[in-house]
């Protein structure tokens, strides 16, 4: 299983609101820092934003932060959403499905259960346990401790 550019954007995005928490964060940083462009960050953005994850404020002072708590945002979520319109294999493709073995063969549902313990393995990490307390995380996206910012 190959993860999209999209799905790790959105992590790295999410990583990046959770270490500056108690402030709005920009496009142009989220991008300087995680290696991102700015075109790629505004499409997952409003993805994200409309899954109530990010809330963003447009304007000169503008920018975005967690809509939600670290601890109350599952990772398996996230990846289900970003990942939702990228078919597994080829014959989970309603479009450009040309496998001839479509209608008799078994390895479709083994990859559909496969895929579903991908996600509930995912379901079980939230964006906390990813960010707070990895200093070595931290010390690439923010230089204050985890919710040292809010105030």
């Amino acid at each position: 299983m190959r993860i999209t550019k999209r799905t790790n954007i959105a992590i790295r995005v999410l990583m990046f609101c959770t270490a500056h928490r108690g402030r709005l964060v920009t496009k142009h940083e989220i991008a300087g820092v995680c290696n991102a462009s700015e075109n790629h960050l505004a499409q997952v953005i409003h993805q994200l934003a409309l899954m109530g994850v990010l809330s963003t404020q447009r304007g000169r002072n503008g920018g975005l932060e967690l809509a939600r708590e670290p601890k109350d945002i599952e990772i398996g979520e996230i990846f289900r959403a970003m990942e939702a319109s990228v078919p597994l294999a080829e014959c989970f493709a309603d479009v450009d499905n040309s496998c001839p073995l479509v209608e008799a063969c078994r390895l479709k549902v083994a990859l559909q259960e496969a895929a579903e313990a991908f996600y509930a393995r995912l379901d079980r990490v939230t964006l906390d346990s990813l960010v707070c307390d990895n200093t070595a995380l931290l010390g690439i996206l923010a230089p204050e401790p985890c919710g040292a910012a809010v105030g």
